[in-house]
């Protein structure tokens, strides 16, 4: 994973990870302000009765039996409320009042008349004159029974004489806080990939304003529909493939765009370094073809070099510019069925004319078929097998091991082509390099290298295609691990079509 892709990474999930903490928040805090707002409301409420309780109060004798017929006239009474998306038609709340020393005289439940409630916080601080509340479970290992107490004194010529404790299930409630913790969680997440979406669109319109819907557009066209037996057929897994493929290739842009400086800056870095020592050796040839009493020996000699010199800068410009032009491909757009095997034995026959003391062998295991650019695939296969044969040891008796071998196989859902030499192999320092841009390793005997572009165009191919190369070194002879006694092994493996 390259350094943009995680920095873009990194990026989406700080937002991510900054979104839900902001929402975690806001969820976790809801229940506390809705019990804050229940118990404002009930501590009005208790003081109410309280004040109705006091009116009833004979030389200190708490009125029970006058509080009990009202909540048991209260209970009774009909009545029919739509709060927003609850249909109440019953009371929850309950009370139960207590005399001075903390005894229970009167409980709207019938649970607890007769009872010391002078160790409750609601009880014990009211009596005391300070504010008494509390909450607690009515099934103790059960947390939705938790029940809200708020206490208001009773007092009769100035003295409190007892206490009203009101009651709230906090149950009644919590449905509220449950609907608006669902409806936050939906906007806070709708609002953040609207966010986000309407970042990467704006994104995507800065980097190609009117490309985008062309380009989907013509991924479903060219995935959707293809001809078979010359009549047009839907394919959902063509679509899929075509449309996975092309947000890969707007994904990769959009990084690319957001570090395009770098990124072009590194391409005209490495193509000056490549051009320089042709230039160099340019222009000393030209500077010695001036001097008047140059042999005519030498001159061929220095001609011969410039133009040798100019054939390797065009080969590098041709290369560059097409390796260019195959990364600003964002997707296959004539794709067809491609018999891997047949263009295994063609390019085996073209290697061979060209290094007839060469032995290739062809092994195919399966007869697999892929969809995409035959023409992409055949430079890309021939590209690894030319590499192969460059790097092959010197001509071999038709009895020894063959000096590559080429194996096309299934595995799983892909179609693997393997290509390997028996030659040199590749040194430690240059396993992770081999596809970089104008990296490239001497040939066997010739000493001489390549433009460097070749790999690096096999494997945007391979991206093209939804597929992947590596080269490596291959296990030595009798197994074992891979060193470079055994030569190199390079793996294309492109999605294959059903049999």
């Amino acid at each position: 994973m390259s350094r943009r892709t995680r920095i873009f990474l990194a990026l989406i999930a700080v937002y991510v990870l900054g979104t839900g903490w902001l929402l975690y928040s806001l969820a976790a805090g809801l229940d506390p302000r809705y019990r804050e707002s229940a118990e404002e409301s009930l501590v009005e409420t208790a003081q109410l009765l309280a004040t109705v309780i006091e009116q009833e109060v004979d030389h200190g004798a708490l009125p029970a039996d006058r509080v009990a017929a009202i909540f048991r006239d209260l209970y009774r009474r009909p009545f029919s409320a739509q709060v927003f998306g609850l249909h109440k038609t019953r009371v929850e709340l309950r009370a139960y009042v207590t005399n001075r020393h903390g005894v229970v005289v009167f409980d709207s439940l019938g649970r607890a008349l007769g009872q010391d409630y002078s160790s409750w916080r609601d009880v014990h601080r009211t009596l005391a004159g300070q504010y008494g509340a509390r909450t607690t479970r009515d099934v103790p290992d059960n947390p939705r029974s938790s029940v809200m107490y708020v206490g208001a004194p009773i007092r009769w010529q100035g003295d409190i004489v007892g206490v009203v404790t009101l009651g709230k299930p906090v149950q009644s409630f919590g449905q509220f806080v449950a609907a608006a913790r669902q409806n936050m969680l939906y906007a806070g997440l709708t609002g953040a990939l609207a966010v986000l979406g309407a970042g990467l669109a704006l994104a995507f319109w800065l980097i190609r304003p009117l490309g985008l819907t062309r380009d989907v557009w013509a991924a479903l066209r060219a995935g959707v529909w293809r001809r078979e037996d010359g009549a047009r057929r839907y394919s959902p897994r063509r679509a899929w493939r075509a449309l996975r493929a092309q947000g890969r290739s707007t994904a990769h842009e959009l990084r690319e765009a957001m570090a395009g400086r770098n990124y072009v800056a590194g391409y005209v870095a490495q193509l000056t370094h490549e051009i320089k020592s042709p230039l160099s050796a340019i222009r000393g040839a030209a500077e010695l073809l001036q001097e008047e009493d140059l042999p005519p020996a030498a001159r061929q000699q220095f001609a011969a070099n410039i133009t040798r010199e100019t054939r390797r800068m065009q080969e590098v410009i041709d290369r560059m510019t097409e390796l260019s032009a195959l990364e600003s491909r964002r997707l296959l757009q004539d794709q067809q069925r491609v018999p891997l095997a047949p263009l295994l034995h063609e390019l085996a026959a073209s290697a061979r004319a060209r290094a007839p003391g060469l032995r290739i062998d062809v092994h195919v295991q399966d007869d697999v078929a892929v969809e995409g650019d035959a023409f992409l695939l055949r430079r890309a296969i021939g590209n690894l097998l030319d590499n192969a044969v460059e790097f092959s040891l010197p001509a071999m008796p038709a009895d020894a091991a063959p000096g590559i071998e080429l194996g096309l196989s299934r595995e799983g859902r892909m179609a693997v082509v393997r290509v390997r030499d028996h030659g040199p192999g590749l040194p430690a320092y240059a396993q992770a390099r081999v596809f970089d841009k104008f990296f490239s390793l001497a040939r066997p005997g010739t000493q001489k290298k390549s433009t460097g572009l070749g790999l690096s165009f096999v494997r945007e191919i391979a991206a093209l295609h939804q597929g992947s190369v590596t080269l490596a070194n291959a296990p030595a002879a009798g197994g074992g691990t891979a060193d470079a006694a055994g030569g190199a092994l390079a793996v294309f493996k492109v999605p294959a079509l059903r049999a």
